[in-house]
């Protein structure tokens, strides 16, 4: 197939790639424009791009792959870091220098990463980034709900949505939702948490635009409101009516922000 924007040819590819002792799902779109790699956040899977991934695959080669365990991704067998793991996709696909777009869990990834080899970023594209390191308040009534619930997956469901959906749920929204909630016993069983970054966040030199809804949870705004002033040159991007679901909910402003990352 030949996209028309930019005459490219793209073969797409599906792909198991090796990561340590375990493999993820990957995707390739092909093609020879700017290298746009996607990390998904932790209440959803790779299908999170999906919205966009048109837009964005007929300009650019694009890359997206499932955490362990997540979705297309088999159940990890052995300890891991999500900055391991994205080191090794890149490593596996020849890519020495991407636009690096991250949403929540893969947010922190991308930050970590763009300070881990900050040569191999030209850019970054921060979707409501979860920054470790940031004093998250204790919230011992939602653990406590959470504990009560147990194993009940439509429950768990149910109360991710309620936390992270304030925009309402849909199928799309849901069903990643409930892909999430089946990673979670071996997520917790095997990923490393990644350094802190939140007081090393002056220190990224890739230009950076951060994207946050003014529906989702106040910790998470007040975290990137601070993290978009301690990024130099930072740009903030405000989205009226957006959870934590961004490209279900705003995928023309997202796309329209990443491909002029990615052209810049």
């Amino acid at each position: 197939m030949t996209h028309p924007a930019n005459g490219n040819t793209v073969g797409d590819m599906e792909t198991m790639v090796t990561v340590g002792t375990d493999k993820v799902w990957a995707e390739d779109s092909g093609g020879s424009g700017p290298v746009v790699v996607l990390l998904h956040e932790g209440i959803g899977d790779s299908t999170m791009w999906d919205p966009i991934w048109p837009e964005l695959t007929a300009r650019c080669r694009v890359v997206r792959y499932d955490v362990r365990a997540y979705r297309k991704s088999p159940p990890a067998t052995e300890k891991y870091t999500l900055l391991g793991d994205l080191r090794a996709v890149l490593d596996h696909f020849g890519l020495s220098r991407v636009h690096l777009v991250g949403c929540s869990m893969g947010g922190g990834t991308a930050i970590e990463f763009a300070l881990a080899a900050p040569s191999r970023v030209e850019s970054l594209t921060l979707l409501c980034p979860g920054i470790a390191g940031y004093p998250w308040p204790d919230e011992p009534e939602l653990e406590a709900e959470f504990q009560a619930i147990g194993d009940d997956e439509d429950g768990l469901v149910d109360l991710c949505l309620r936390v992270w959906g304030a925009s309402g749920a849909n199928e799309f929204v849901t069903e990643m939702t409930r892909s999430a909630i089946r990673a979670g016993d071996n997520e917790q069983a095997y990923m490393q948490e990644g350094e802190p970054t939140f007081d090393r966040l002056s220190e990224i030199t890739a230009p950076t635009v951060l994207m946050i809804g003014d529906k989702d949870r106040a910790a998470l705004i007040d975290s990137n409101e601070q993290a978009a002033e301690m990024i130099p040159g930072c740009k903030l991007i405000r989205m009226p009516g957006v959870d934590h679901y961004p490209t279900a909910r705003e995928p023309k402003l997202i796309a329209e922000t990443i491909l002029a990352q990615a052209s810049s």
